[in-house]
């Protein structure tokens, strides 16, 4: 027997809850109808709402829930929840446990509007009611039930996806993809190259190439105005989602909450080196194979080619990823490694200088590398870096710009010791499998993987080609449409270095260019080259 506390109306709290924000079947609007249908029957008022979107029961406790979870924990403002169904609520008996324990402690009535028989009501306002109890238990039991059964039939639903040819199961993309429709109308989606994250992967392969290192290259990307998203931040824009979200990456303080997510080395290096850049589809960080052995394709349009991929691969080798935030000040200054302190032949730092007008400055460290320079040099950045500009345009500028352009080979060699760790991982499990089933998963793989590392053995290796290839650009106008780490490499790659020698008091106010001297390597004209060459030809005529 239920015992009526009070004759005041009740007041109830409403919950909404989505395991996935585009399921039309479980719609919030739905969801409010029936909660609002379950209130006027037993006369209760709603009060507030509790809506948790793109929020798995099984993943996550009725505590956990970023809007019930603070609701729970007011329950002096309530006597009522209401919910749609069981399983909007909970997935498993020990959640159902600790749910009834908290509505039985606060003396509160649970109601779910739809179920077995119709509208469900557990009221544990009486504590020596035993029938809310014995429910709980049954519902609990059955609600786990169907939550095992939903999950091993959405496994196996992912794992037949998984090994079809370009057929994409749903779910957020690798980033540079986006879902699209199959070729030749066949049913399901697949994958195709997005664009505007293909450009940012372009963008950081270019900066790579041009010597930067994927810490300066996260650098410039968290600089844009606004912050290029990173791909957590990309696919959640893309769905019309808030960005940011629980962190507990390199970075961050495990567990806590951000507005936005940042670029990292440590998600630039992930990024370069995911097999998804391939048109592959991966699953556990490793790609999906067919019976050869050979990797399942998730697009026909793949944003990088093998030899590209193993080209990358070798530049991140050469390159720290070091994930933690970078605290130098130089890491974009212009002249690295190109200033020298004339005095004793050392490179020259950027830092800031302290004082009333702090001011960014080139200077000479030599102290700091163990030698000793009577007269280290210092200059102002602004001024130095306008000399350099200045000379070098002056000196090449004009100059069309060669390039000497690799053109990638094959080399099975990466892909082979890919294939062999991915085998030997797998000798690794021989003799585990119990069942006649399991041996012959076990087997089918090994020979999978055995037949691949065949066929990519008897491969022969293509080298690359090197290309001469006039661009009809100017070193001038590579200069302008770099960055600063762009020019940089400029300098570097044409052997440039400017030495400055100590001033002398006063001038402050202006650059004493005599204490400059600024050369590159010898370098010859290709216009004039090709101007010799053609005389050459008249002459000998």
């Amino acid at each position: 027997m239920t015992v009526m506390l009070g004759s005041e109306q009740l007041e109830a709290l409403s919950v909404i809850r989505l395991s996935v924000r585009t399921d039309e079947t479980t719609s919030p609007t739905r969801q409010r109808d029936a909660n609002e249908r379950s209130a006027r029957a037993i006369g209760a008022r709603i009060v507030a709402e509790a809506e948790d979107l793109d929020v798995s029961a099984s993943k996550t406790t009725p505590f956990e829930r970023p809007e019930l979870g603070k609701w729970l924990g007011e329950p002096s403002r309530f006597d009522v929840v209401l919910w749609w169904r069981l399983d909007r609520a909970v997935r498993s008996m020990a959640d159902m446990h600790d749910l009834a324990k908290w509505a039985r402690q606060y003396r509160k009535m649970l109601v779910f509007a739809e179920g077995p028989g119709g509208m469900l009501k557990l009221d544990f306002r009486n504590p020596l009611d035993p029938i809310a109890e014995i429910m709980v238990t049954l519902l609990a039991f059955a609600a786990q039930m169907e939550a095992q059964a939903i999950r091993e039939r959405v496994q196996g639903a992912a794992e037949a996806i998984r090994a079809m040819p370009l057929r994409w199961r749903g779910a957020r993309p690798p980033y540079g993809y986006m879902p699209g429709p199959m070729p030749d109308g066949a049913p399901g989606q697949t994958l195709v190259p997005d664009p505007d994250a293909v450009k940012v992967i372009e963008r950081i392969v270019r900066e790579l190439i041009e010597g930067s290192s994927p810490t300066g290259i996260a650098v410039g990307l968290n600089a844009e105005d606004p912050p290029i998203p990173p791909p957590r931040d990309h696919w959640a824009i893309r769905q019309g989602r808030p960005t940011g979200g629980k962190t507990g990456g390199a970075g961050y303080e495990r567990g806590t909450t951000v507005d936005r997510f940042t670029w990292g080395a440590s998600t630039i290096g992930a990024l370069l080196r995911s097999p998804t850049l391939l048109g592959q589809k991966v699953h556990r960080g490793l790609p999906v194979r067919d019976p050869s052995g050979r990797p399942v394709k998730a697009s026909t349009e793949p944003i990088l080619t093998r030899e590209e991929f193993d080209q990358i691969g070798e530049l991140l080798a050469t390159r720290s990823v070091d994930t933690r935030p970078s605290t130098r000040s130089d890491t974009n200054a212009l002249l690295l490694r190109v200033a020298l302190c004339d005095e004793c032949d050392t490179r020259m730092y950027y830092t800031r200088a302290a004082g009333k007008r702090p001011t960014n400055i080139y200077g000479c460290r030599a102290a700091s590398q163990g030698v000793k320079c009577a007269k280290p040099a210092t200059i102002k950045a602004e001024w130095l870096e306008e000399y350099v500009t200045r000379e070098f345009l002056k000196l090449v500028g004009s100059w069309e710009v060669i390039e000497t352009r690799k053109v990638p080979g094959y080399d099975p060699g990466p892909e082979i010791n890919e294939v062999a760790s991915e085998l030997e991982e797998h000798m690794a499990q021989s003799g585990r499998a119990r069942s006649e089933a399991g041996r012959r998963l076990w087997q089918e793989k090994h020979d999978a993987l055995d037949a691949r590392l065949a066929e990519l053995e008897a491969t022969p290796r293509r080298p690359p080609v090197e290309q001469v290839v006039r661009t009809g650009r100017t070193y001038a106008d590579d200069w302008h449409a770099r960055g600063s780490a762009g020019r940089r490499q400029m300098l570097l790659d044409a052997g440039a270095r400017v030495t400055v020698k100590q001033g002398r008091r006063g001038g402050r106010y202006a650059a004493d260019e005599s204490r400059f001297d600024f050369a590159i390597a010898r370098h010859d004209d290709p216009t004039a080259a090709h101007l010799a060459e053609i005389l050459d030809e008249e002459t000998a005529d």
